[in-house]
C-alpha cells in the first residue's frame, strides 16, 4: 500500500517538473537531442532483462536460423538486439560487394546478390560511403529530406559499378538444405521488395527490413508497396524505429519489424508450427507486452511470460 502511495506521489512530482525542464531544453535548443537520446534508450529498455536461460530451455540446444541480407559489418552489426543472444543463432550472411564480403571472413557467407529471380544486376558502389551502395542509383533530389548537407553530396556519388550474380532466397536456402528460416533481415538500399518476392516456400517468424519513406535512390518501389506485399504474405507490422537524420516529422528511413499476422489463420499456423522459436525471437527483440497478449490469444504454452515487465512501456 505504501509503495503505491509513493509511486503515485513520485509520478505527480514528475508531471510538475517535466514541463519546466522541457522549457529549459527549448531555450537551450537541445530539446530534440534530449528527446532523441531518451527515445533511443527507451527503445532498448528490455535489454536490461536476460532471457538467455528461458531461451535455452525453449530451444533445447537447437539454434534459430537467420539469413542476413546486406551483411556489411557482420551479423547484428547494428546492435539491434543484445549481443548476449547472438549465441542462439546459426546464420548465413549475404553480401554482394566482394570487397566488403572479404572483410567478413565468415564460412557461412554468400558473395552474391538476391533478387526475385536469377539474373545479373549492376551494383552501384559508393566508395566514399560503402554502406549506401545499391542496385539503384542515388537520387540527389531527396537528399534534403535526409538532412544531408550540400557539402556531403559528393560522398553519395557512384564511384564504380560491378556486375553481381543474383538468385532467390528460396534457391540459396534449398542449395544449403535449409528447411526453415526463423529470422530474416534485409538491408539492401531499395532492393527489399524484389528480394522478398524470392522467398518462395519459406515463412520466417520475424522479419526486419530497412524501409525508406523518402527514398535516396531512383525508381525504388514505394514503402507502402513493400508493406502491402508482406501483408498479402500474412505478415503484420509490429514495430518501427527511425534511422538517421530527417527534416520531416516522420523518419526518412526506418527499421520495420514484421511477424506472422496473428489475426489470420495462415499467420496463426506459422506461429503455432514453431511457437518455441517464435517466443524466443520475441524475447530477443524485446517484444514483451505483445508477446503476453499473443500467448493468451493463441493459447501458446508459455506461462513464464507473466513474470516479466515490459520496460519500454514504463
Amino acid at each position: 500500500m505504501l509503495n503505491k502511495i509513493f509511486f503515485k506521489f513520485y509520478r505527480s512530482v514528475i508531471k510538475i517538473i517535466l514541463p519546466i525542464i522541457f522549457k529549459i531544453f527549448i531555450s537551450l535548443r537541445v530539446n530534440r537531442r534530449v528527446i532523441n537520446y531518451l527515445q533511443e534508450k527507451s527503445y532498448f529498455s528490455n535489454s536490461n532483462h536476460n532471457f538467455s536461460p528461458i531461451i535455452e530451455s525453449l530451444l533445447n540446444s537447437k539454434k534459430l536460423f537467420a539469413l542476413d541480407v546486406g551483411a556489411q559489418g557482420g551479423f547484428n552489426s547494428d546492435g539491434f538486439f543484445s549481443k548476449k543472444y547472438i549465441k542462439f543463432f546459426n546464420n548465413i550472411l549475404v553480401e554482394p560487394n566482394t570487397d566488403e564480403a572479404n572483410k567478413l571472413n565468415d564460412n557461412n557467407l554468400i558473395n552474391k546478390g538476391l533478387w526475385s529471380k536469377k539474373e545479373v544486376k549492376q551494383l552501384n558502389i559508393l566508395d566514399n560511403r560503402v554502406g549506401s551502395s545499391s542496385i539503384f542509383e542515388p537520387n540527389e533530389k531527396n537528399f534534403d529530406l535526409h538532412d544531408i548537407p550540400l557539402k556531403d553530396f559528393s560522398k553519395f556519388k557512384v564511384t564504380r559499378t560491378v556486375d553481381i550474380h543474383c538468385d532467390t532466397i528460396e534457391k540459396i536456402l534449398n542449395e544449403k538444405n535449409i528447411d526453415n528460416l526463423d529470422y530474416l533481415k534485409i538491408d539492401t538500399q531499395g532492393s527489399e521488395l524484389e528480394i522478398l518476392k524470392g522467398l518462395g516456400k519459406y515463412k520466417p517468424l520475424l522479419i526486419k527490413i530497412e524501409v525508406h519513406f523518402f527514398s535516396m535512390y531512383k525508381k525504388v518501389p514505394s514503402w507502402n508497396e513493400l508493406v502491402n506485399y508482406l501483408y498479402k504474405l500474412d505478415y503484420i507490422l509490429i514495430d518501427l524505429k527511425g534511422i538517421g537524420k530527417h527534416i520531416t516529422r516522420i523518419p526518412a528511413e526506418a527499421d520495420m519489424i514484421f511477424i506472422p499476422n496473428f489475426e489470420t489463420e495462415a499467420g496463426k499456423k506459422i506461429i503455432h508450427d514453431s511457437y518455441k522459436n517464435f517466443i524466443s525471437l520475441m524475447l530477443i527483440f524485446g517484444q514483451i507486452k505483445l508477446l503476453k497478449s499473443l500467448v493468451l490469444r493463441l493459447k501458446l504454452d508459455f506461462d513464464k511470460i507473466k513474470d516479466f515487465e515490459d520496460l519500454y512501456f514504463n
